[in-house]
């Protein structure tokens, strides 16, 4: 085959492969077997192989992967990804309905979408082919994925049509279906890995892999659902799903033109029963007025569109056997009832294990072993027991009583007046206490220690190479090479053997080593001090300077520190007059840890100064931590709880629905991490 032949034969095998990804993986309907896909595929590889210059950016054999990116840049949208206002009764929906009438004044419509648990992503397109697509990150700009989106089938890498304009971009929702979840899960759980969470987690993480080959075997799917660019030559959102429809890009068929309010909650009612039969999440309606004449009349808040809004449904419950209820130790001896269930399938995952919380919660829901207990997801995220059938309970069914004892360690539990959580004693000799702070110690919010994750450190404690943090900085090589052991991960049960061979040595000395270099701030907050995370400890490293001034603090000293009230005081002042934590204190000293700071309490510009933020949710562009970060260093505190003092409540996705009616009922402003950045800049 000569170069004409071949441009030809991959300009047809390009037309005819396009085809039946289209009636494969957007109609549903193939007209050819597998087999006979895979053979015109192959044969556009070997023909791309043999004539390099042939292979197109958007060719099909795209599709399999193979590119590695190792970074992914942040690119500005050409039109911002808006966020949408959440409402979880029918009567926010009517008072939405309500403004909306009162600023039109005239007939109008709604278009109602399903909105689908996944990841929002803008793909543009220029002459017809993918030029690049974006993540919805900050809303102004985001990451560029685009590597890995084209592994897609259900995107269109070429759109073909006459009405295609020169350029233009299409918003549409990644998701991970149940059944490449479940598919994945298993591989993970097989290869002794930690399972994802939800699809949702799962399809994020997979955006974001470097391997583009690997994304491909994740058998994502992505549903389109609007249409924006210059002069495209409609009028109304419902237009725009019909053109994209008609250019080859998927579109969900549970997709409605509602006419009044009691059309919209039809198709909610709709969705909500059809919701578990669904090959994919979702988590409730968008709903959108449909004119864009209408829509630039409603206009937008500081933080919505006013003409469209988001029903969330209530967490999806099951109901399922419990078995037992397990006690787990945490680091500062925290000792936290879990419910261990037959499992059920919950919104698109297998939950084994949900949450009690704590005594209290225990004795109200009056569990007894083999209940028939309602679960669900809070948030969908975290599961947790929400009630009992006692109705169905075994005759002579045994109480569950919450302990009176440490089940790791046998010591005596204590309650402090006031506090929910029933604590272990025994800092020093309980097991998970020991591992809990040596693993929050080494994590990368504290000191860092990367090599040294918790399967190694169980080893070393095991073998009796630590028993506390000082023990790490008298490590040495002989101490640790040719190290075995089998490790059993306490969440999954799973087992595997972890081996110390001369490189991870290495590596984890090194790392040992420059963890020397951590500022006072995090080794403060890597001691596992109770009650005392990050901006507390920063407050409290660049108030006293030294970590001696800080030991030998009293009360009322400790209270003059901002933010520093009596529970945090009492249990700083716990931990430094207990000897044992005293003796760690001088070790790390020895070992050469930082613990003091000529740094003072001090913001970059000030502009946030005097005004408090309470975080809830999943951010896009920064993760919890930043967001902290950045507020603090402009002068802006952070609130774990919300009040009639807070100024702002930075509000991501899956916040907490309550969280959000406290807010609403205080009047206290809502913002996206996009409007932090705009305060902060303007």
């Amino acid at each position: 085959m000569n170069i004409t032949q071949a441009k030809k034969r991959v300009k047809e095998l390009t037309r005819q492969i396009n085809e039946h990804n289209y009636r494969y993986y957007v109609q549903a309907r193939p007209v050819i077997s597998d087999h006979a896909y895979d053979m015109l595929v192959k044969e556009l590889e070997k023909i791309e192989h043999q004539y390099p210059e042939l292979r197109e950016i958007n060719s099909p054999t795209q599709r399999v992967g193979g590119q590695i990116t190792k970074k992914f840049p942040v690119v500005k949208h050409d039109y911002p990804m808006l966020s949408l206002g959440n409402t979880y009764s029918r009567e926010e929906l009517i008072a939405f309905d309500n403004r909306v009438a009162k600023s039109l004044g005239e007939v109008y419509e709604y278009v109602c979408e399903l909105k689908f648990d996944g990841i929002a992503i803008g793909l543009t397109y220029e002459n017809g082919s993918l030029l690049r697509a974006v993540t919805r990150g900050d809303g102004i700009q985001g990451d560029e994925v685009t590597t890995n989106v084209k592994t897609i089938r259900s995107i269109p890498l070429q759109v073909n049509h006459p009405e295609v304009p020169p350029k233009f971009e299409v918003r549409a929702e990644i998701v991970m279906p149940h059944q490449s979840f479940q598919l994945l899960n298993s591989d993970k759980e097989m290869a002794g890995e930690l399972p994802f969470a939800n699809p949702r987690n799962a399809a994020a993480g997979s955006l974001k892999l470097q391997d583009s080959a690997l994304v491909a075997k994740r058998n994502l799917d992505c549903f389109s659902y609007g249409l924006l660019g210059e002069k495209l030559g409609f009028t109304s959102h419902w237009d725009s799903i019909k053109i994209i429809e008609k250019w080859g890009f998927k579109v969900s068929q549970y997709t409605r033109l509602c006419q009044d309010m009691e059309a919209v909650f039809s198709f909610i009612a709709e969705c909500e029963k059809m919701r578990p039969s669904l090959p994919f999440d979702i988590d409730g309606v968008v709903i959108k007025v449909n004119e864009y004449k209408q829509q630039a009349k409603l206009g937008f808040t500081s933080k919505f569109p006013r003409w469209a809004i988001s029903y969330k449904f209530k967490a999806e419950q099951g109901i399922t056997r419990l078995k037992n209820i397990t006690y787990q130790v945490g680091r500062t001896g925290a000792v936290t009832p879990v419910a261990e269930l037959e499992p059920v399938l919950i919104a698109g995952s297998k939950v084994k294990r949900a949450s009690v919380y704590n005594a209290d919660k225990m004795h109200d829901l009056d569990l007894h072993i083999n209940d028939m207990v309602y679960v669900e997801k809070g948030g969908d995220i975290i599961p947790k027991i929400t009630g009992v059938d006692k109705q169905s309970r075994q005759p002579g069914a045994a109480k569950i009583d919450f302990p009176e004892k440490c089940p790791e360690c046998g010591s005596g539990l204590l309650r402090n007046d006031g506090e929910a959580i029933h604590y272990c004693p025994n800092t020093t000799e309980c097991p998970p206490q020991i591992q809990g702070k040596i693993d929050h110690f080494t994590s990368r919010r504290a000191m860092n220690i990367e090599s040294l994750g918790p399967e190694r450190t169980a080893v070393l404690i095991r073998h009796g190479k630590i028993h506390q943090i000082a023990d790490l900085y008298e490590l040495g090589h002989e101490d640790i090479l040719g190290l075995e052991k089998t490790y059993t991960d306490p969440d999954t049960g799973k087992s595997r053997k972890v081996s110390f061979r001369e490189k991870t040595v290495n590596n984890i000395l090194d790392s040992i080593d420059k963890s020397r270099q951590v500022p006072f701030e995090r080794v403060l907050f890597a001691l596992g001090i109770r009650h005392l995370g990050e901006t507390m400890a920063r407050k409290l490293t660049r108030h006293f300077g030294h970590i001696d001034k800080l030991m030998s603090a009293t009360r009322e000293e400790l209270l003059a520190v901002d933010e520093v009230g009596d529970k945090v005081a009492s249990s700083i002042i716990d931990y430094f007059s207990d000897q044992a934590n005293a003796n760690v204190i001088e070790k790390l000293k020895r070992a050469g840890l930082s613990f003091q700071t000529d740094i003072k309490e001090q913001s970059v510009t000030g502009v946030l100064q005097g005004q408090s933020f309470v975080i809830s949710g999943v951010f896009q562009q920064y993760s919890r931590d930043d967001i902290k970060s950045l507020i603090t260093s402009h002068g802006g505190e952070i609130k774990g709880s919300i009040s009639a003092r807070t100024n702002y409540l930075v509000a991501g996705e899956n916040m907490g629905p309550e969280k959000l009616k406290k807010a609403n009922s205080l009047n206290i402003p809502v913002i996206s991490e996009a409007e932090l950045g705009r305060m902060i800049r303007q």
